[in-house]
C-alpha cells in the first residue's frame, strides 16, 4: 500500500491539484496525508482548504493554520478544529503526524539536528513506526531499525521570501521506502535520496 504525503501548501491551489492528480493517477496511492500549513503566503487559501475538505484528506494544524486569513466561515471553522497531532494505522504500520514536532507546530525537525538515538527514542515514545512532519520546507528521510521520520518538503510553487522544495512524497507501507518527487518537473521524477536522507 502506498500513501501520499503533502505539506506546506500555503494557498497554492495549482500545486495542490497537480500533486493530488499525480499521487492518484501516477503513484496509485490509497490515502493522502497532509502535515499542515494549508494557508498563509499564497493567494488561494479558501480554494485550498475547500479542496482538502472535499477530498477528506487527513490533516494536522500548521502554524499558519492558527489564523483564519479571511477564509469563508466553514473553512475557518475547519482550520480551527484541526488537531495539532494525528495518530493512525494503515495495515500493521502505526503513524504519528504533526506539523513541526510532536505537540508543537512552531519548531521543525531537521536531519542535522537529529541523531539515530534521538529518533529511536521518539519513535519508541510515540509507539509508532513512522513519524511524519512538515514545517521546515525541506524533505527528510531519517531511518532507524524501529522505523523512520519523513517530511515531503513544501508543496507551494509561487515566489516567496521563504525557500521551498516544490515537492511531495510517497511512502511504501510495506517496505517504509519513502520517495520525494519534484513538482516542477513535467512528469513525476524522484529526487535523489541523498538530497534528503
Amino acid at each position: 500500500m502506498y500513501i501520499g504525503i503533502i505539506s506546506d501548501i500555503h494557498g497554492d491551489l495549482r500545486a495542490l491539484d497537480t500533486a493530488l492528480d499525480r499521487l492518484h493517477a501516477h503513484h496509485g496511492v490509497e490515502h493522502v496525508l497532509c502535515a499542515g500549513d494549508l494557508v498563509g503566503r499564497g493567494p488561494e487559501a479558501n480554494a485550498v482548504v475547500t479542496r482538502i475538505r472535499e477530498r477528506g484528506i487527513i490533516t494536522v494544524k500548521g502554524n499558519h493554520d492558527e489564523w483564519e486569513h479571511g477564509l469563508d466561515p466553514d473553512n475557518a471553522a475547519f482550520l480551527r478544529n484541526l488537531p495539532m497531532d494525528w495518530r493512525g494505522k494503515f495495515g500493521s504500520v502505526s503513524i504519528f503526524m504533526c506539523h513541526g514536532k510532536p505537540g508543537n507546530n512552531l519548531w521543525g525537525l531537521y536531519r542535522d539536528h537529529m541523531s539515530s538515538t534521538l529518533l529511536d527514542m521518539m519513535l519508541a515514545s510515540l509507539r509508532v513506526e513512522v513519524l511524519i512532519t512538515g514545517h521546515t520546507h525541506v524533505p527528510l528521510l531519517a531511518r532507524v531499525d524501529r522505523g523512520c521520520a519523513i517530511n515531503p518538503g513544501s508543496l507551494y510553487t509561487f515566489k516567496s521570501s521563504r525557500s521551498t522544495s516544490h515537492s511531495y512524497g510517497v511512502l511504501d507501507l510495506q517496505t517504509l521506502d519513502f520517495r520525494v518527487y519534484d513538482l516542477n518537473q513535467p512528469q513525476p521524477i524522484a529526487l535523489d535520496s541523498h538530497e534528503y536522507s
